[in-house]
């Protein structure tokens, strides 16, 4: 198994990857990059479609007769009803959303391949500030004080969870669409509350705001998943947040 980075190797240099892609010859894709942020792709549309969506359906092509598994987005829905299921219509609000709607049907016209929509992960990135909670703890850090909304709704989700589902999907030969999320539908300003709890040396500050009055590309105010249809098969609980921070407070994120 190899992990690439961005420094290593330009998706959207198509020659190049058809390069490495024809001398590794690898037996599994796990494609996780993206222009993620919303604001960033709203700023830069050409960019976010070329990577987002050209960049996936060119991987996609080249792995028409492996195992591909895409990483799409909770935000592809516009957060009217909430608690999502994969037979849920997708109606994007936002470019980023749209890139990965565009990139989603490419992928699962082939039905060896695999969509999943991840939530909202905290984890540990390579620079230390990809990751919501490190651009939280930073922000603690420089002493800022963050304005939480509470009326947008995620599932938040440890990255290290998500990681494990992918290696069941792949191990269990699973395929399709999957909805992967924590059991447990919070506010940003309930997250900020558990994150702030488990940084109290930074004297965390916060206080309440509404998504609706910030000036940002649009985005649901409910992206929470029913993820049934993943848990059935997995070997193992998909957890609240709140539980997991509890039940691993030395780890990392």
């Amino acid at each position: 198994m190899r992990g690439l980075k961005r420094t290593e190797l330009d998706l959207l240099d198509f020659d190049a990857v058809r390069r490495v892609f024809q001398e590794q010859r690898p037996q599994l894709v796990i494609h996780c990059a993206a222009v993620s942020r919303s604001p960033d792709a709203q700023a830069n549309p050409d960019l976010a479609w070329r990577i987002n969506t050209d960049a996936t359906t060119h991987l996609a092509r080249l792995a028409a007769e492996i195992p591909f598994v895409f990483f799409s987005s909770d935000l592809v829905f516009d957060g009217l009803p909430g608690n999502y299921d994969e037979s849920a219509t997708p109606n994007p609000l936002s470019v980023y959303a749209q890139t990965k709607v565009a990139a989603e049907k490419f992928v699962l016209a082939n039905p060896r391949h695999t969509v999943l929509r991840a939530a909202l992960n905290a984890g540990v990135s390579i620079t230390g500030d990809r990751a919501f909670n490190e651009q939280m703890r930073l922000a603690w850090q420089r002493g800022e004080t963050l304005r939480l909304f509470t009326d947008e709704f995620r599932c938040p989700i440890p990255a290290a969870v998500t990681a494990r589902v992918v290696w069941e999907l792949v191990n269990q030969k699973q395929a399709g669409i999957f909805h992967v999320a924590g059991s447990e539908r919070l506010s940003r300003y309930e997250i900020g509350k558990l994150l702030a709890a488990r940084w109290p040396q930074f004297n965390p500050r916060f206080e309440p705001a509404l998504a609706k009055d910030y000036p940002s590309p649009p985005r649901p105010r409910d992206a929470s998943l029913n993820c049934a249809k993943v848990q059935s098969i997995l070997p193992f609980q998909l957890p609240a947040f709140s539980n997991w921070l509890r039940d691993h407070p030395d780890e990392l994120i």
